[in-house]
Parts: structure tokens; sequence; C-alpha cells
């Protein structure tokens, strides 16, 4: 990711606020549908989604939303279901049914979808692993950029939705990838954060010997693990690893030196036990309830899970004690301590074929607002949006929210897509169904990047 994300992520503006203000899944299916049928008082609207008083009566309209956010009542999928709610309210002739998948059955009945028809508005990510092959085949309606020039979105945020420069997707979140931690854990048992890899294992060694996990990772799913490893990757290969994984896709040949080096490491720390038994068949919402729980020290996920930290189905021991650091440095390694992956991944399209593609894009130009889906997810404490979120900056945040930010705002360089994303589908198909297998010594590194490196060819 270019230099300029960071640049124009962390304003002067958003560093100051944040100085001031802030103080210095289940693995099946969840369909779920729209709450309110009622009919729309006025169904036409501008651009930016906002009904027109004057505009005469519409037809009823049902939108279909296709959402990899099966939780309802936390996180993001609280904060698009308000989104969702709002809009039938303000458009009562717009009625929203909503089928939502944990990630991985929503990416099968995605490809399904894509050949037997779309929903009228679905989540993507805009990632090439993902997005190459869904625009190839003509299912996403193009959007006006000039539309969203007042959204607040962040200077290179739009990129991964783009291709030949015509827009087919808006991102939601700008990720990053966590340690999430225990602190009165931590406190209770003397351990203290790590600042070096090697600091990290003895740290998993003290953990595991007082019978708890170390780590909680959702080795199962595949993606997890390889956002992990591309963690590593940056702590080893520095700045360099964007242009180290791209030559390696091209090319077919994951040999890199770098490349090899993270991935024994990976290796090492899971021959290591420093995650819990079993991890590699574990799927997501297990892994968390296992540091929800308390059974582990630490959870290792994306920042979109800061909403941990506000989710009252989590006692509150632990819930208040919920912090974060990133992948600590490698030795000999050339990425610092504030040299970290961050993306604009996750977010919305409609679809090239929807029978009520005007509408689908009104209701999507209004979940962008930015005071809907940037506030409200900055309220919920989902982490960090792609869009500006500088004025809503209170110093009523959590810490964890506020250590999000900090490591955003003092972060020196970032580098993008993790590796998983960063090629063909097959190539992330081969690395998140291989990367099991060589961290848990069933295949040899060797192999394990000769596959990989074969999907891309």
């Amino acid at each position: 990711m270019k230099k300029k994300f960071i640049a124009s992520m962390l304003t002067a503006a958003m560093t100051a606020a944040l100085l001031t203000g802030c103080g210095g899944a289940d693995s099946g299916a969840t369909p779920v549908e729209g709450q309110t049928n009622a009919q729309e008082d006025s169904s036409a609207q501008d651009t930016d989604g906002k009904a027109g008083a004057d505009e005469a009566k519409g037809e009823a309209v049902t939108i279909r939303l296709f959402s990899n956010l099966p939780d309802r009542k936390n996180g993001q999928g609280l904060v698009e279901q308000m989104i969702i709610d709002e809009y039938m309210a303000e458009n009562p002739d717009i009625t929203i049914e909503v089928e939502a998948l944990d990630e991985e059955a929503y990416k099968t009945k995605f490809k399904a979808y894509a050949m037997d028809g779309m929903p009228d508005v679905v989540s993507i990510w805009g990632q090439p692993a993902f997005l190459d092959e869904v625009l190839d085949a003509g299912v996403l309606a193009e959007l006006n950029v000039d539309d969203y020039t007042d959204y607040g979105f962040i200077a290179g945020s739009l990129e991964g939705f783009k291709k030949e420069d015509k827009l087919y997707g808006l991102p939601r979140n700008t990720d990053i990838m966590l340690f999430y931690y225990n602190q009165k854990m931590f406190a209770d048992n003397g351990w203290e954060i790590p600042e070096t890899y090697d600091e990290l294992m003895d740290l998993c060694t003290q953990i595991r010997a007082s019978g708890i996990t170390p780590i909680a990772m959702d080795g199962g799913d595949g993606w997890p693990m390889a956002c992990f490893l591309t963690d590593i990757l940056v702590k080893v290969a520095g700045e360099d690893y964007a242009d180290i994984v791209s030559k390696a896709v091209a090319s077919g040949d994951f040999t890199a030196p770098e490349i090899k080096e993270a991935t024994q490491i990976l290796v090492d720390s899971a021959a290591a036990d420093m995650f819990q038994v079993g991890y590699d068949s574990q799927d997501y919402g297990t892994t968390m309830n296992l540091f929800t729980n308390g059974q582990a020290a630490m959870y290792c996920m994306g920042s979109w899970d800061c909403s941990m930290a506000l989710n009252e189905d989590i006692v509150p021991e632990i819930r208040d004690n919920i912090r974060a650091f990133t992948m600590p440095v490698v030795e000999g390694g050339r990425g610092g301590a504030n040299v970290i992956a961050a993306w604009n991944g996750g977010g919305y399209a409609v679809s090239a074929n929807s029978p009520v593609q005007a509408e689908a894009i009104k209701f999507l130009n209004y979940m962008y607002q930015p005071d809907k889906l940037s506030k409200y997810g900055w309220e919920k404490g989902v982490g960090l949006s792609a869009q500006d979120q500088t004025a809503y900056l209170t110093g009523n945040e959590t810490e964890l929210q506020k250590q999000v930010m900090n490591i955003l705002k003092d972060a020196e360089s970032i580098s993008g897509t993790p590796i998983n994303d960063c090629g063909p589908s097959a190539f992330k198909t081969s690395i998140e169904s291989e990367i099991q297998g060589v961290s848990n010594g069933s295949t040899s590194v060797e192999d394990f990047l000769a596959t990989i490196g074969a999907a891309c060819k």
C-alpha cells in the first residue's frame, strides 16, 4: 500500500483530535430478514440516499442484501442492521431483505449467485484474489466515482475496488491484524508485552506452563493464519514486502529467502504450542470464545473485533481488560516496530443485473454517508473506517479504540494486502487450504511454497 495512504489517513487534524479528544461467528448459515414491512411515502431520492420530500409516492420496492455479517447484535453486523432499519423507516416503500452467512459460507454461495443471479447489494472484498474474477464476470454494477468526492474516503482506499479506472464497490474498513490480550491476566501473572518475536515465543511458553492457551488462532478458516504469516513477513522484509510478494505471484516462485524465513517462523511457532490444541480445524467463533471466556491469554484477529470491548455478552472482567499490540519485530528483520500491514478489504457493491439497481445504489450511497457506516462503526467500536472518522472522536472511546488509533498514528510505513489476497483465486484457495498442513508439520516448507507457487501459474 502506498505511503500516501498513511499520510492521508493520519492527518494533522486526526492526530490533534486523538491527542486532545482521546487523552494523549457460527460456521453455519444464518438467514436474517429485514424487520420492517411498510410502504414508502417518498421513494425518489437524490444520489446520497436522502429522501426527496416533494416527490410523489412511489411503488413498493424490495432490495435483497447478501451479507457476510451473521451477528446482527454486535459489531459490524449491528451497524449494518441499524442502517438498514433507519433506511426503511425513512423510506416506507422500501423493504430490505437480508441474507447473512459467515464468511466462508458466504464466499461459497457468492460463487453460486454469480452464476445464477446476484442479490441487489452484496458484500465484497477489494482484493485481487476475490475481485478480479468477479469483475471479469461482469456481475457488479459500475458506480459513479464523482458521487463520492465528499464522502471522506481516505486517499487510495477506493483503488482496490476499481478496474480500468472504473469503480465497482466501496470499502468499509481500514484493517490491521492484532494480538488482543487480557490486560488483567497479564498483570496478575507478571507477563510483559513482547517487543521481539523471540520474546513472544518465551511469553507463550510461560503462559502454556500456567495451564492457559497462549494464543487463540482461527486456523480452520485458513485466511487468519495467512494474515499471521503476512505480519511475520512484513517484519522480515520491511517495506520490500509488497515487491517480494508481487514478484512471487507473477512468477509462481515463492522461494525468496524472506518468504521461506517467515514460513519457518510460523512452523516453529505452532511446534512450540503457541496456539490452542486443534487450532488447525477450529473456526472463528470457537476461537474468539476461547479468549472471551478466559481460556486463552491472547487472540489473533483483525481490528474489526475491537467491538469486543463494547460487547455486553462478554463478562466485564474480560471485556474491560481487552487491549492489543501488533506483531513484534523479528531479529535481523527489516521491519521495525512501527512497520505494519494494513488494507482496505471488505465493502459493498451492487449487482449489475439487479432489477432495482437504481434503488440499490441509492441505499448503498445512504450507507456510506459519513454519519452512517463511519460514525456508527466508530461508536460501536468496530475498528477503523475507510472514511475519515476525525469528527467522531469524543474522548470517551474505549482504551482499545485509542490503542488502535495510536498504532496507526505511530506507523512509519504500511505494507498492504495480505499475502493470500495478492494473487488469483486459485492461489488464495491453495494458500488457505495448505497453510494448516505446513504449520502443523504435515507438509514441508518447501512443498508448501511449491504448491502455492503452482497455483499462480
